[in-house]
């Protein structure tokens, strides 16, 4: 088992969703935090709400995972609040929901590189000093997406794979030195992701999914990803129904492909 009370826990994302989710709870378990979003107002709001640990174990970290340049020298801060980071969240993210052949190229270019290459900018950051004291968790929020593409989201399914494909290599290269990988893949949770997702033009969709709408409260399921974490878990489908996919399609996927083209996604 992993023990959460007095861990380095770095989360992104976590002025809102998910990550916001993920820092009340982790205060619960008595975890030191560094909070990290583009918002910085926004985090110290999420900040208050972090009770159970004294505010100095809260340290709020300003990033844009959409400026490369920046991210070295965020890292680097975020090593010097409490000179280690026992795991990093990978929580921050954008979403799409437009038509492939509607979709301008650079939308795909802003989702992977917040989705993809920022996590794994952070993650190679990081590295070194894990490495060095021979521990270490990278936990990274992918999508049921990362698992199986979904209509009006080719450029978000696109960024979830790249995910899978790099953090279950870095899992099989670090387990001798003791440093652990999780990937999350929720489903519908109520979040405002669908509301900030890309349209065709990079513009935002400023309306909220109905499965989105009734999925499953951010709280919930920051309670599952800590007890995932815990428990050493590689990873884990977060969601209702629709973690049925998966098997789906990685058993009927003729059937699954039928499924899926004729899904309400949007």
């Amino acid at each position: 088992m992993t023990k959460i009370k007095d861990k380095v826990v770095w989360i992104t994302g976590a002025s809102s969703g998910i990550g916001e989710a993920l820092a009340v709870e982790m205060a619960l378990k008595g975890a030191k935090l560094i909070l990290s979003a583009r918002n910085k107002e926004k985090l110290e709001i999420v900040k208050g709400k972090c009770l159970g640990i004294p505010q100095e174990n809260i340290q709020v970290l300003p990033l844009d995972l959409s400026k490369p340049e920046t991210l070295k020298v965020s890292a680097e801060a975020a090593l010097q609040f409490y000179g280690h980071v026992d795991m990093i969240i990978n929580s921050g993210g954008i979403s799409q929901r437009s038509l492939a052949k509607e979709t301008v190229i650079d939308v795909d270019r802003k989702v992977m590189e917040v989705n993809y290459f920022g996590s794994v900018a952070l993650t190679k950051y990081l590295l070194p000093s894990m490495l060095e004291r021979k521990t270490g968790h990278f936990i990274s929020i992918s999508s049921l997406v990362g698992k199986f593409g979904s209509p009006y989201r080719t450029g978000y399914a696109a960024s979830k794979h790249a995910l899978h494909g790099f953090f279950d290599s870095l899992r099989a290269e670090l387990w001798k030195d003791n440093i652990k990988v999780m990937l999350v893949c929720p489903g519908f949770i109520s979040t405002q992701i669908s509301v900030n997702a890309l349209t065709e033009d990079g513009s935002a969709l400023n309306q909220m999914d109905d499965a989105q709408a009734n999925g499953m409260p951010a709280d919930k399921c920051a309670r599952i990803i800590i007890k995932g974490i815990e428990k050493n878990k590689n990873e884990l489908l977060i969601g209702g129904k629709e973690t049925l996919g998966v098997y789906i399609k990685r058993f009927f996927p003729g059937l699954f492909a039928k499924i899926i083209r004729k899904a309400k996604v949007r």
